[in-house]
This record gives C-alpha cells, sequence and structure tokens, in this order.
C-alpha cells in the first residue's frame, strides 16, 4: 500500500506536485482541459492544508529548440488559474536562482508551476533518463513530493522517480483512483467481464491480450489491428492496415481461445483516407483489394452489442475506427452510445480512447476514464508502474 497526500502533515511545507498537463494545444489554445480539471482535487487539498505548491509538468517532447516555444506551460498556467480562481506564479525555468528565490518567497497557498520538465530534454535528456543530479536539485526545493501524473508513471523520469528518492513522496487522488479502479479488472474482476481492443498494431496490444485473455470473457477486436486478426483467419483485407509480423500471433490465439476472440463481420472501406472521400460497407469476405478498411460495420456493431450488454465490467482500450474523420467515426460512436447505456463498471483507457469518449460527450456516463493511455495500457498487461514503485510504502 503507497502512502497518499492525506498521510502527510503538509501544513507551511513546500510541497512538490508532478502533475500531468500535457494538453493538447493548437494556435496557442487549448483544445482539451480534462487533465487539468483531473489534477485540481489534489491542488486544492494541499491548499486548504497550509502548503505552498510547487507543481511540475511536462507538455509535448523537447527535441530541438522551435519545440520550447510551442512547448511553453504558461498558457497552462493562465488556464489553471482561472480554473483555480487563484493567482498561479509561472516560473519560465526548471532551475536556476530565479526559480530558487522564487520558492524562497512563497507564502502558506501561494502556488508555483515551474516551466515544463521536458525542457530539460534539450541537453541530454536529464528529465527522461532520470539524471539523477537533476532529481537530487529537484527534491531541494520541497519538503514533500507527491505523484499525481497518471500519464507519466509508466516512465522513470528525473520529476517522478528522480525526486521520489530524496523526499517523503506520497501519491495525489487522481492517481489513487485511477489505481483503485485498474486495481478491480486485475485482481478481481467482475463477470461477464468484455473488454474491447482497438487501435492500430497488434504488436502495441499483444501484452494486454496475453493477460486479459485469461480473465476476460470476451475480447472483442476492432480498430486497425483487426485487419491483421482477419488476415490471420484467411481474408483477403486489401490495403487495410497489417502488421505482418504479429499474424503468428493472431493465428495461435484464435486457435486458442475460439470462442473468446471476436472479431469484425463487417466494415468500412474507402479508396482513401479523407472527409472527402467515397465509402461503403462491406462483410469481411468481400472486402475491395483496392479499398483500406476503416470502421467496423453495422452488423459488427450488433454483434458487440450483444456481448457488452450482457457484461457487468467492460474495458475498453482503442478506438474501432479512423475516428478522426467523421465519416469513420460511426463504430467508435456507438460503443460510446452503448457502454453509456449500461448497469455496469465500464472503464476507458487513455489516449484516443480517452479523447473519442470525451468528444462525443461520454465523459460523465461511464465509471472511469483514465488519463494515461501508456500507463493504463501496462497496467492493463500486468506489468509495474516505475513512478508508483518508487513512491513510499505505508
Amino acid at each position: 500500500m503507497k502512502k497518499t497526500i492525506r498521510d502527510f502533515d503538509l501544513y507551511n511545507k513546500k510541497v512538490i506536485i508532478r502533475v500531468d498537463f500535457n494538453v493538447p494545444i493548437k494556435d496557442g489554445i487549448i483544445i482539451d482541459d480534462n487533465r487539468i480539471k483531473e489534477s485540481l482535487p489534489t491542488i486544492n487539498y494541499a491548499l486548504e492544508h497550509g502548503a505552498k505548491v510547487i507543481l511540475m509538468s511536462h507538455l509535448g517532447r523537447i527535441k530541438c529548440k522551435e519545440d520550447l516555444e510551442k512547448n511553453n506551460l504558461e498558457i497552462v498556467s493562465n488556464r489553471l488559474s482561472d480554473l483555480l480562481n487563484k493567482n498561479v506564479i509561472f516560473c519560465n525555468e526548471t532551475r536556476g536562482i530565479n526559480l530558487e528565490n522564487s520558492i524562497a518567497n512563497m507564502k502558506q497557498g501561494d502556488i508555483i508551476l515551474m516551466q515544463n520538465t521536458r525542457y530539460e530534454d534539450l541537453d541530454g535528456k536529464k528529465e527522461s533518463s532520470n539524471d539523477e543530479e537533476l532529481g537530487k536539485y529537484w527534491a531541494s526545493l520541497g519538503d514533500i513530493f507527491i505523484n499525481d501524473a497518471f500519464g507519466t508513471c509508466h516512465r522513470a523520469h528525473a520529476s517522478n522517480v528522480g525526486i521520489s528518492t530524496y523526499l517523503p513522496s506520497g501519491i495525489g487522488f487522481l492517481v489513487e483512483k485511477e489505481l483503485k479502479s485498474f486495481d478491480s479488472v486485475i485482481n478481481n474482476p467482475e463477470h461477464p467481464f468484455t473488454v474491447i481492443l482497438g487501435g492500430s498494431k497488434v504488436s502495441d496490444k499483444i501484452g494486454v491480450t496475453l493477460n486479459l485473455v485469461k480473465k476476460a470473457d470476451y475480447i472483442l477486436i476492432g480498430g486497425g489491428m483487426s485487419f491483421t486478426f482477419l488476415r490471420a483467419k484467411g481474408y483477403n483485407i486489401g490495403k487495410s492496415l497489417l502488421d505482418e509480423d504479429s499474424i503468428a500471433f493472431c493465428t495461435n490465439i484464435l486457435n486458442d481461445y475460439p470462442n473468446k476472440i471476436i472479431i469484425p463481420i463487417d466494415i468500412v472501406e474507402t479508396n482513401e483516407i479523407s472527409n472527402n472521400s467515397n465509402y461503403n460497407i462491406t462483410d469481411v469476405s468481400k472486402i475491395d483489394e483496392n479499398k483500406i478498411g476503416v470502421d467496423i460495420g453495422p452488423k459488427t456493431i450488433a454483434l458487440f452489442k450483444e456481448y457488452i450488454e450482457t457484461s457487468k465490467l467492460v474495458v475498453w482500450n482503442g478506438p474501432v475506427g479512423i475516428f478522426e474523420y467523421d465519416h469513420f467515426a460511426n463504430g467508435t460512436k456507438e460503443l460510446c452510445k452503448i457502454l453509456s447505456s449500461l448497469d455496469a463498471t465500464t472503464i476507458i483507457g487513455g489516449g484516443d480512447t480517452a479523447a473519442a469518449v470525451i468528444k462525443y460527450g461520454y465523459k460523465d456516463k461511464v465509471t472511469h476514464v483514465s488519463t494515461g493511455g501508456g500507463a493504463s495500457l501496462e497496467l492493463l498487461e500486468g506489468k509495474n508502474l516505475p513512478g508508483i514503485e518508487a513512491i513510499d510504502n505505508i
């Protein structure tokens, strides 16, 4: 059992909270602020208990100097200030005398947001490689460390594992909620238990499939990865996405679990992936050799619905079509609708699946929408997360 923020006396302490403010930004506007909102309970708890709050987050990837401007956290600082209805001090540094002075001058109830932790990746990937000196320096800025960035818990970075090596540490409310949600899936799932897997590559989901096929009653396969399963069953898939190295895996798991692995029976196909392209619905036995599969069809939606509606637990990781294009979003949209009407526990893996559920307005109609795609995937694979392992035990 890991310590949480509740286990510490925060009064007049400098509390470093690693949050996940890695939000999508387009033309200087935050498109989706869900991750910022999810951090508020932990931040508010620290403020209510008399802490001086120091926030750290990454935003995007920093590979060259041009990346610095577009991944500047100042815009996030402004949005956080609006959400808290409170001034947030933005410090345009990740280290140095200005940052140190700003922290030294903090009063109870003050909040500082440091600049993007991955600015430290510009010179030798110090953040992403968990540079020991950097982790030790950041730890020297505070008294207590709280990890509330579930989206980076599968990575060992200086801003999570590094800091927690040198400070008393616990998890925040968001990470606690995420771990509890996935613990029920991994260790004590209700039955019938149905898993929906989508996304592009089979290779990205081999670990999840192998772990959950032993626990789940059914695994429904959609998205680009379904075409490798269809090829393994002997179907022509035209110009659809094929993960050739995973055909043998698909063949073996279909043979080993013929009644558990459910694949599409019809699909949407098109000549090109665009909003202006023509498309049609076809049975999987009649896929045009010159076309690309882009979504599950209505018969497959109805088939999947039969399995989902009898379930007590549903976990969904990966869209079942290219939902960024309206023509190819119907399967993903319909699954959102089906899950929203269930009297069951419904857990949505992060990343694109979470983005789809939020986009179509179903976030509040499912049990849990994860904020971490990679982290949730690794938990579902049965792996330990370095960012959690590094936290103090009770």
